[in-house]
C-alpha cells in the first residue's frame, strides 16, 4: 500500500475527512496512484495534489474513482460537497485579502503625527496635507478665418480655329484604324484561320502539395511508429482512448495488454504487484519492459510499441518470487 504523508494540521476538518476517505478507497482497491491516474483520465500530478490536500478535487475525479474501485458514490459525494464548500470559502477569503492589499490609498496623505518629543505643547492635532487641483486653463481665443481671395474674372475665350497639327493627328488616327482592321482579319476574322491555342503546361509533380495527414484528437501527440518507446500517459494515448484487449492473473498480480486505436500502439500494465516485479509487452521482435518501483506503488506500465491491432500484442510478467506468465497462454 502507498505510504501516505501526514496531512497538515491547519487543514479544514471537512477537507481532512474527505482526503482521508480518498486514501482509504485507494488502499482498499489495491491500486496504486499511477493506475488510478490512468484509469480516471487525470494526471499523476493531479492525484498527488488531491491526495495531499494541495488542490480541490473536481467532482468528475470522484465519480471516476468510484467507477474503477466500486466504492459507494453516495457517501463519497456527500463528503466531497462539504470539502468543496470549505475550499470555496478559503478561496473567497484569499481573494478578499488580495483585494485589500491591492486597494489604493485615499486622496490626501496624512503627515506623521507629532509625538510627545517633537510636538508643540499647545497643538498636538494631526495635520492633513490637502491636495488642491490646479485651476483649469482657459481655452485659447478663436482666431478669425482669413478672408477669401478674390476670384479673377474668366478670360474671354478665343474662337476655335483648326491648326495644321490637328489635321496631322486626324490623318494618323485613321491610318491606325486601317492597320488594326487588317491585323484582325489575319488573326481569325472572316476568311482567315485563327492560330491554335497553346495548351497550358501541366503542373509539375514536384510542385504538388502533399496530402494532409490524419488529424489527431486534442491532447494526442503521436500515432503509429512515432509512438514507439513513448509514455502512453504523456502522449495522450491512455485514459478513455485506451482499452484492455487481453489480461491474465499471475500470482497476486493482474497483467493487461492496453491498446489505443487512435495511437495505433499497445503497452502492458501490471497491478497488485510488488517492488522488483517486471512487466513487458511484445509484438513480433519489438519488446518494451518496466519494473515496479520501490516506495509503495503496486503497479507499473511499459512504454508503447506500434501494432497493427491490439490482439496481436501480448503482455508478460516475471514476479520477484519466481512466478511468470503471459496473456494468451
Amino acid at each position: 500500500m502507498p505510504a501516505w504523508k501526514a496531512l497538515s494540521g491547519e487543514l479544514d476538518p471537512d477537507v481532512r475527512t474527505f482526503v482521508e476517505r480518498l486514501r482509504l478507497v485507494i488502499d482498499r482497491s489495491g491500486l496504486g496512484v499511477v493506475a488510478v491516474a490512468e484509469r480516471t483520465g487525470h494526471d499523476r500530478a493531479d492525484w498527488d495534489a488531491f491526495l495531499h490536500a494541495r488542490r480541490p478535487v473536481p467532482r468528475s475525479a470522484v465519480v471516476a474513482l468510484s467507477d474503477i474501485t466500486g466504492a459507494d458514490l453516495g457517501p463519497l459525494t456527500a463528503e466531497w460537497e462539504h470539502a468543496d464548500r470549505a475550499w470555496k470559502q478559503l478561496l473567497r477569503e484569499r481573494a478578499v485579502a488580495d483585494a485589500a492589499e491591492d486597494r489604493p490609498s485615499p486622496e490626501g496623505v496624512p503627515e506623521r503625527s507629532a509625538g510627545p518629543q517633537d510636538a508643540p505643547p499647545a497643538d498636538r492635532t494631526l495635520r492633513i496635507r490637502k491636495v488642491v487641483p490646479p485651476a483649469p486653463t482657459p481655452p485659447p481665443a478663436p482666431v478669425p478665418a482669413p478672408a477669401p481671395a478674390p476670384v479673377p474674372a474668366p478670360a474671354s475665350r478665343k474662337p476655335w480655329r483648326a491648326t495644321p497639327l490637328l489635321y496631322a493627328a486626324g490623318i494618323a488616327g485613321a491610318a491606325l484604324v486601317v492597320v488594326a482592321a487588317v491585323l484582325l482579319a489575319d488573326l481569325g476574322g472572316p476568311g482567315g484561320s485563327a492560330a491554335p491555342p497553346t495548351a497550358a503546361p501541366a503542373p509539375s509533380a514536384t510542385t504538388a502539395a502533399p496530402a494532409p495527414g490524419p488529424s489527431l484528437p486534442e491532447g494526442v501527440r503521436c500515432t503509429g511508429a512515432d509512438c514507439g518507446g513513448q509514455d502512453p500517459e504523456r502522449m495522450g494515448c491512455g485514459g478513455p482512448l485506451a482499452t484492455t484487449v487481453a489480461s491474465t492473473r499471475i500470482g497476486t498480480a493482474f497483467v493487461e495488454v492496453r491498446y489505443s486505436e487512435v495511437c495505433a500502439a499497445a503497452w502492458a500494465r501490471i497491478s497488485g504487484a510488488a517492488a522488483g516485479d517486471e512487466v513487458s509487452v511484445q509484438y513480433g521482435t519489438a519488446v518494451q519492459a518496466a519494473n515496479v518501483p520501490a516506495g509503495g506503488d503496486t503497479d507499473a506500465y511499459t512504454t508503447m510499441i506500434p501494432v497493427a491491432s491490439g490482439g496481436a500484442a501480448r503482455a508478460c510478467a516475471m514476479l520477484d518470487g519466481g512466478e511468470d506468465g503471459c496473456t494468451g497462454e
